[in-house]
Parts: C-alpha cells; structure tokens; sequence
C-alpha cells in the first residue's frame, strides 16, 4: 500500500472513530489531554505502519492497542520520580488483560458522551471549545477545521494546545457530567453545536455562501448528542438544524450565487430532512416543558418548511414566535428578524420602521445586515435612490463574496431601473 492510500485509511478511520478512539483512552488514562496525544501519536504510528504492512483487519482496535502502547511507556516516564507510581507502571504489560476495558463495547457510549462535555466544558473559550469538538469528536483534521473558520493552521493547533492546557490545569475530570449538573452543561454543548452549525451554514467571510460539510457535521454531532442524552432542548436542536439543512438544496443557483428564500425552488428543498426535523420537534414538544430558543427557532423553520410559497407562510405565527424569542434570549438579530416577518406579515413599511429603530440603537453597527435589509424594504416601497444607498453601505461591510455578488446585483438592478 502507498502512503497516500495509507494517508486516506487513516483519515477515513480517524474521521469515523475519533471519539471513540480518545475517549477509551481517556477512561484508561484518565487524562484527557494526554489521550489526545497519545491518539495523535498511535495515528502518527499507523501512517508508516499500514503504509508498509497494509489496513489491519480491525483498525480501531490497531490504533487503541498502539496508543495503549504509549500510555504504558508514558506512565513509566511519569514514573521515574515516583515510588509507587513506578511499581504501577513496572506492573503493566501489553498482555495485561485490564486492557481489554479499552475495548469494552458497553463502555463506549458513555465515552463518547464525556468526550463532548470536556471538549465544550465552559471553562474554555467558545473558540477553544469549537476547534477541540471538531478535532477530537468529530475528527476533522486542523487544516480543514482552519479552512472552515478561515484562519491559519497554526491559530487552530495553538487553540486546540491551549485547551488541552487549560483542561489540565483545571483538573477537569473525564466523566459524564451528574444528574444535577447535566442542565447546565448541556447548554455549553449546545451552544458549541449550534455555532458550528450556524457558520457552515452563513459563512461569515471567504468566497462560498455556505460550507454544507460543516453544517453536516454540526448535525452528525446532533444526532449522535440526542441519542446519548435525549433532552427536549437537545431534540429541539437537531430539530432546527435538519428544517434549516433542507432548504440547502435551493439556496444557490447553479453559478454558486445566493437565492433568496422568495425566490427558491421549494420543490428541490430535502424532504426527509424536513420530516426528520418535525419528528424530532414534536419529540421536544412531547415532554410538556415548553420550547426552549432552540424550539422556537425550529418551530419558524418549520413555518418556512410546510409552506407552499412565500405567500402562503404564516408569517403571523412567525412575528409571535420572534416576539417570544426576543423575551427569552434576546438579541439585535432576532429583533432583525422579527422585523423582516413584520414586513412579511404587514407591509414593508412596518418592517422598516423596526430596521430603522435597529439601526438607531447601533447594536449592528459592523454588520451589513441591517443596510441590506433596509435597502430590499426601500425597493419594494419604491424608494430607489435611498434603497441604493443603503444596499452600498451594506456592500462596505459585507466579507462574503457570495453575498456581495448578491448585493452587487441589486445595486445594479436598481440602477438599471
């Protein structure tokens, strides 16, 4: 086999069994950081192994066998100063049959559930806590989680170093999160999903409008999250990534370009995952505790996703849900938001009364996202000259090259006339 075969295996294995592979060392260890080096370095190994040797008929059993390996050797190196952790280590074979716990299937879930907690434990930052997700559970490598976020690798390695030193010198334990605490340390996880979702699916610069892999992966994190802990909020989660992730299909043209929600071929939007996100919305319902922000953002994506057409939304329902969403996490974008189904549901010039008052408080003064909203109402009330402007300043702020191609394009219809 040839490195670049070797190289793709590895990968392959690594993407699919990260989390399981750092979380039984992790539990044997009981050191997180050191399990994620010892995991790099168990891959590290099989990149010239199987190069030469060929795919091993059981790899994740290889890798954690080789990274068992280094702990044993790293326990003797720990050792040299200390008396009883020396007869520990001298103590430990590769035949010792204590081992096998590593491989212990029953053991697995649960490692995997306390990977994603000390990997969004909020004693990091939100940065930190998306990067060591991403590389340690969903085994993305550092380069791609760089070229996601758009930063050198070198800014991703040194987040994933720092939070693997921050861990330590917290002493966080690697352990599913108690009964009492799991409220709590679910929103962190939550929170970290949902931002991974969020920029895979509005890129914030570089040229692609969205990174579909990304948002994917947000949503393969989701779904392996409910099953472990079925909560409501959780449920609620998934249930607006999967409604927003149908409409993916639609939402650029075939140049690349944005297409807006008005304009989209709603035939092409992905209905599995439109039932797929009202069967796990109707889960969350079901556990009678009210929505969470989560749920009340699902429950909009769904208005959007049973509609027809445009005309057919409920936009009504969608200004009521908006409204609650203000009260229980308000923001300047939700409040964006609502002025946008405001002028859906009432006129634009209702919604623009709303943008301007937006605008006036200067909570989005970096975004382009109020300019442009406020030059499409300016278009339709037949404002040409102010909605120009207001499209140009937008175009100022905007990083994203899909979406200026946008804004650039409503510039020149306007000039066009």
């Amino acid at each position: 086999m040839g490195n670049n075969q070797a190289r793709a295996a590895v990968e392959a294995v690594w993407r699919s069994e990260s989390a399981r592979i750092v979380g039984a060392l992790a539990r044997y260890t009981g050191d997180f950081p050191l399990a994620e080096d010892l995991a790099q370095e168990a891959v590290a190994e099989a990149l010239v192994s199987w190069a030469v040797n060929g795919v091993p008929t059981e790899p994740v059993g290889w890798l954690l066998t080789a990274g068992r390996r280094r702990a044993i050797d790293a326990f003797r190196r720990r050792a040299a100063g200390d008396g009883k952790l020396a007869l520990l280590a001298n103590g430990l074979t590769e035949e010792d049959p204590t081992m096998d716990a590593l491989f212990n299937p029953v053991a697995v879930d649960d490692d995997v559930l306390a990977l994603i907690f000390i990997s969004c434990h909020p004693v990091l930052s939100k940065e930190s806590r998306i990067a060591l997700t991403l590389r340690v559970v969903g085994g993305l490598g550092t380069d791609e989680i760089a070229k996601a976020f758009l930063v050198p690798v070198a800014t991703i390695q040194a987040r994933i170093t720092r939070a693997k030193k921050t861990l330590a010198a917290a002493h966080i334990p690697f352990e599913v999160p108690e009964a009492s605490e799991l409220p709590s340390r679910l929103g962190s996880v939550l929170q970290v999903l949902y931002l991974i979702f969020t920029e895979g699916s509005f890129a914030s610069g570089g040229e692609a409008w969205m990174r579909t892999d990304l948002a994917n992966e947000g949503i393969r994190l989701a779904r392996v999250l409910v099953r472990l802990v079925p909560q409501p909020e959780a449920f609620s989660l998934l249930a607006l990534m999967e409604l927003t992730a149908a409409r993916f299909p639609a939402r650029l043209d075939s140049a690349g370009h944005p297409v807006l929600l008005e304009d989209q071929d709603r035939r092409r939007w992905d209905q599995s995952a439109i039932r797929r996100g009202r069967a796990a919305l109707t889960t969350a319902l079901a556990a009678g505790r009210g929505l969470g922000a989560y749920g009340l953002q699902a429950s909009i994506a769904e208005c959007h996703a049973i509609a027809r057409t445009t005309g057919d939304t409920d936009w009504p329902r969608i200004v009521i849900l908006y409204e609650a969403l203000g009260r229980l996490a308000p923001s300047p974008i939700v409040e964006l938001n609502r002025a946008v189904a405001v002028a859906m549901a009432s006129g634009p010039a209702a919604g623009l009364e709303l943008v301007d008052q937006l605008e006036g408080s200067g909570a989005l003064n970096g975004s382009h996202l109020v300019p442009a909203i406020r030059g499409e109402l300016l278009t339709r009330l037949g404002r040409r000259e102010e909605a120009k402007k207001a499209l140009l300043a937008a175009l100022d702020k905007c990083s994203n090259a899909a979406e200026r191609f946008a804004l650039e394009r409503k510039i020149g219809d306007l000039e066009r006339g």
